[in-house]
């Protein structure tokens, strides 16, 4: 069977405004999500309740907790919507029932972890080996239209600085 097909035979809509979190750290939660339309992020806080943003989910991509779909731990981070999001919940383990049984959605699960994991491969890199202005500049050249999405802090937060080194970033980029 197609992905797609099983997603929506299997899955659950799920309409979301700005504000509402899909799940929160530290929840049980057992669904991937899957974008329509809408964006989220997906976000840590620390200890001391600072922010950090681990990603932007954008319509077409998928997210979930591994930790707590596969391992049964919390979630180890939150998910919030920042505009009206149209999703797709799928019980994980509906998901891994099937990947053992059928080997279409299995080859698609692997193609769609693979994607995943070369995503996080590339997150790190750049928090451990770019500068902040590297990172700020790969943003520009790879989502360019996230900057119009999403507020000044909220970059801030993503690139790991605060929103006055972005305001010196950006006037060094744009010079």
């Amino acid at each position: 069977m197609e992905l797609g097909r099983f997603i929506t035979e299997n899955g659950t809509s799920l309409s979301r405004e700005p504000g509402q979190h899909v799940f929160r750290q530290g929840d049980q939660n057992a669904s991937l999500y899957f974008v329509k339309t809408g964006l989220l992020k997906a976000y840590y806080l620390s200890a001391d309740g600072k922010e950090n943003i681990k990603s932007f989910i954008l319509p077409g991509d998928h997210i979930g907790s591994l930790m707590a779909n596969h391992a049964g731990k919390s979630c180890s981070f939150s998910l919030v919507c920042l505009k009206h999001c149209e999703l797709m919940a799928l019980p994980f383990r509906t998901l891994y029932q099937s990947v053992r049984i059928d080997p279409d959605i299995s080859a698609a699960i692997v193609d769609l972890l693979l994607s995943f994991a070369m995503k996080k491969e590339v997150r790190e890199y750049e928090l451990l080996c770019l500068s902040a202005e590297d990172r700020y500049r790969r943003l520009l050249e790879n989502t360019p239209e996230i900057l119009k999405l999403v507020t000044q802090n909220e970059i801030a937060r993503y690139l790991g600085v605060t929103p006055v080194g972005l305001s010196r970033i950006k006037k060094r980029v744009m010079a």
